[in-house]
């Protein structure tokens, strides 16, 4: 019963909370250069048909710089101690570009959001993400939300970034390599660090639909400046 109150309480909140709350969550961050498109991943985005596209983008967040800009997300910060974060998984065109807000018969169900909340760092963030990126895969919601959890555990984070207690400092291409170091069989060609001003925002993996390392598509490129990323201690 607790579990069913729950979940009810979680299904009314995604009801009030409208678009606008939505793009201040993790869509919020700044933008990088007119030539990243959205900010989001390479090329335009387009009304896309669900389930086709070349490869997915999976986009981890580091929460202490997203908490630095958001101090109030009380459901994300506020001492929470979280380092990367899943932010989405988006499907991607290998041409340039990706598939937004597709049509599709299946709806974001209470047992997707209870998968969900066990998935993203926020509550805010799930409905966002299906509407936007997962209604665009193929799969229902919970089907949607397990494949970006598989993702995400596919992906490991070098030791030194997991929960640094100081800030660190080092070139974006330093990152990329550390990530490739510490998941064997990935290239540089396959992931893309992705800066808010000097510090870091997100790191970017590309994988293909059987969650492997596949090489970036056209538009997914780095849009950190040149010489040192701040790397904001975890709080």
């Amino acid at each position: 019963m607790k579990r069913l109150v729950r979940q009810s309480l979680l299904v009314a909140l995604f009801c009030l909370v409208g678009g606008a709350a939505m793009a201040r969550h993790h869509g919020g961050h700044p933008s990088p250069p007119p030539s990243q498109g959205s900010g989001q991943s390479g090329g335009e985005a387009s009304v896309g048909t669900a389930g086709q596209f070349d490869y997915y983008l999976l986009t981890l967040s580091w929460s202490p710089n997203y908490c630095v800009l958001h101090p109030n997300d009380a459901d994300q910060c506020g001492g929470k101690g979280f380092g990367f974060v899943l932010h989405g998984l988006w499907p991607q065109y290998a041409s340039g570009g990706y598939p937004q807000n597709c049509a599709t018969p299946n709806t974001l169900t209470k047992e997707a959001i209870a998968y969900g909340v066990h998935v993203f760092p926020s509550p805010k963030l799930i409905q966002h993400e299906w509407s936007k990126h997962g209604t665009c895969s193929g799969f229902d919601a919970l089907d949607y939300f397990k494949t970006a959890d598989s993702a995400l555990a596919s992906v490991h984070v070098p030791p030194a970034m997991q929960a640094p207690a100081s800030p660190l400092s080092m070139p974006a291409a330093d990152i990329a390599a550390a990530f490739v170091s510490a998941n064997p069989g990935m290239t540089k060609d396959e992931l893309v660090v992705a800066c808010s001003g000097p510090a870091l925002a997100e790191v970017r993996v590309c994988l293909n639909r059987d969650l492997t390392p596949v090489p970036c598509g056209k538009g997914v490129r780095s849009s950190c400046r040149p010489g040192a990323v701040r790397i904001q201690s975890v709080r």
